[in-house]
């Protein structure tokens, strides 16, 4: 855990115009509890926008359920393809809502981010992920082919759905009960 915070506090005392990670707080819904496994700027291997990375885990235990991950930036790549939120709850903790209650966690720190809209895209045959981003208040503006010379095309992932997410009218919906 030492680790972990301490990415924080060194990403707190970078010069300004550089990223800043913030902290992001307890993160819990009933059961479900996000824990901050490790940022990473933009820099590092793979990453095309600084990234926080949650583990999953239902309160209590200390294994995770799963992972979440907070892209930070409006890149081409994250916008169309790669998305701003991924997600993945392992196999046999699936049908309880987790990923979307997940990503419902990670909007207040997307906002503070400046995130707005928030896009998450999906492979269009994942019908478990397209539910999740419908829940969350997602839009389907439309499936896009992936170009032959992105990762995400080399992976094996040729299509995206693209849900945008209006973070603003979510948290209004939230706070009036309507949603």
């Amino acid at each position: 855990m030492v680790g972990r915070v301490c990415c924080l506090a060194d990403s707190l005392r970078q010069t300004s115009g550089e990223f800043v990670f913030l902290d992001p707080g307890v993160l819990e819904d009933g059961d479900l509890r996000l824990v901050l496994n490790t940022c990473c700027g933009a820099g590092s291997v793979r990453q095309y926008a600084p990234m926080y990375r949650f583990d999953m885990r239902r309160a209590g235990e200390p294994d995770a359920i799963g992972r979440i991950d907070l892209r930070v930036g409006d890149t081409d790549h994250l916008v169309r393809y790669a998305g701003h939120i991924g997600y993945r709850v392992e196999p046999e903790y699936r049908g309880h809502r987790y990923a979307a209650r997940s990503c419902r966690l990670l909007f207040g720190l997307a906002l503070r981010h400046g995130l707005n809209p928030l896009w998450i895209t999906c492979d269009p045959d994942n019908l478990a992920s397209r539910r999740t981003c419908e829940l969350v208040g997602g839009q389907l503006i439309e499936i896009v082919r992936v170009p032959r010379n992105d990762e995400l095309f080399r992976l094996g992932q040729t299509w995206k759905c693209r849900y945008r997410v209006d973070l603003q009218r979510v948290a209004l919906a939230l706070d009036t009960g309507s949603g």
